[in-house]
C-alpha cells in the first residue's frame, strides 16, 4: 500500500534538468477545452434575447486554454525535451496534438472576441459560428485520424505505461498494457469525436429555427427550440465524458508526477 501512495524510490535516475515535463497542465487544458467545447454549443443552442451567451466569457474562457496549449505544444513540438529520458514518441503524442487543438482554440476565442456581437445577433447564432467553422473541418477531421493512430500505437507498443516510481500509475507497471489501453482509449474516443466534428458542423449548417418570428427578439428566443442533430450529441457525448476524465486524469498527475520526480531525482 505504501508503494501504491509513494512509488519506488530509485534516486538518480532521472535527470530532470535534462527532461522538462509539463503534460501535467496539457492534459488539464485539454480535457477543460473539451469540456468547454461542448458546454459553448449548449449555451449556443439555449441562446435567448432575455438571457444572452456571453461571448466575452467564451472568449477568455477559449482564449487562456489555447495559449497554454498552443506554447506548450509548440515548445514540445520544436524542442522534443522528453527525448533525453527515452520517451521520445511523447513528444509527438502529447505536443503536436496540443498544438493543433491550441491553435483551434485561440482561433475560435479571436471569433468570439471580434465577432460576439455579430453570433448573437443572429438569427441562429450556432449556424453563424458552425458556417464559419466549416472550412476547418478537414483540419479537425485530420487531427481525430491522428488521434486514432495514436490509439492503435499505444495499444501495440504498449505506451503510456507509467515506472514503478510513479505512484499510483506506477501499480500497474507489471502490466504496462492496462495503462496503455486506457490512455489509448481515451485518445481514440477523442478522436472519433473529432472525425464525427465536420458532420456535425454541416448538420449545424443547415438548422433552422423552430417557429418563424417577426422581431429580432423572438427570432433569437426560437432559437431555444432547435432540435439537436444526432451526430452533434454522439460528439457531444464523446468529448465531454473524455474531457472530464482528462481534467480528473491530469490533476491526479500533479500528484503522481511530484511523487516521480521526488523518487528519481
Amino acid at each position: 500500500m505504501r508503494d501504491f501512495f509513494m512509488g519506488e524510490s530509485s534516486p538518480g535516475m532521472i535527470d530532470w534538468t535534462t527532461m522538462p515535463t509539463y503534460n501535467t497542465i496539457m492534459s488539464l487544458a485539454a480535457g477543460a477545452g473539451l469540456v468547454a467545447l461542448v458546454m459553448f454549443a449548449r449555451d449556443l443552442m439555449r441562446h435567448r434575447a432575455e438571457d444572452p451567451i456571453s461571448t466575452d466569457g467564451w472568449a477568455l474562457t477559449f482564449g487562456a486554454l489555447g495559449t497554454i496549449l498552443t506554447v506548450t505544444g509548440l515548445h514540445m513540438s520544436l524542442t522534443w525535451p522528453l527525448a533525453a529520458g527515452g520517451f521520445a514518441f511523447d513528444n509527438i503524442i502529447f505536443g503536436e496534438t496540443s498544438l493543433g487543438f491550441g491553435v483551434l482554440m485561440s482561433a475560435l476565442a479571436i471569433l468570439l472576441w471580434r465577432r460576439g456581437e455579430r453570433i448573437t445577433d443572429a438569427p441562429v447564432p450556432m449556424r453563424e459560428v458552425a458556417r464559419t467553422a466549416r472550412p476547418l473541418s478537414v483540419f479537425i477531421a485530420g487531427l481525430g485520424l491522428a488521434l486514432l493512430g495514436i490509439m492503435v500505437a499505444g495499444i501495440v507498443h504498449q505506451l503510456f505505461a507509467a515506472p514503478p516510481q510513479e505512484p499510483v500509475s506506477g501499480v500497474f507497471a507489471p502490466w504496462p498494457l492496462v495503462e496503455a489501453a486506457f490512455m489509448s482509449l481515451l485518445f481514440g474516443l477523442i478522436g472519433v469525436g473529432a472525425v464525427l466534428a465536420p458532420f456535425a458542423i454541416r448538420s449545424f449548417t443547415q438548422i433552422r429555427p423552430g417557429a418563424s418570428s417577426a422581431s429580432s427578439a423572438s427570432s433569437a428566443s426560437s432559437a431555444s427550440t432547435i432540435t439537436v442533430p444526432t451526430v452533434a450529441r454522439v460528439v457531444g457525448v464523446l468529448w465531454l465524458v473524455t474531457g472530464i476524465v482528462f481534467v480528473l486524469f491530469g490533476a491526479l498527475n500533479f500528484y503522481t508526477h511530484i511523487g516521480l520526480v521526488v523518487n528519481t531525482m
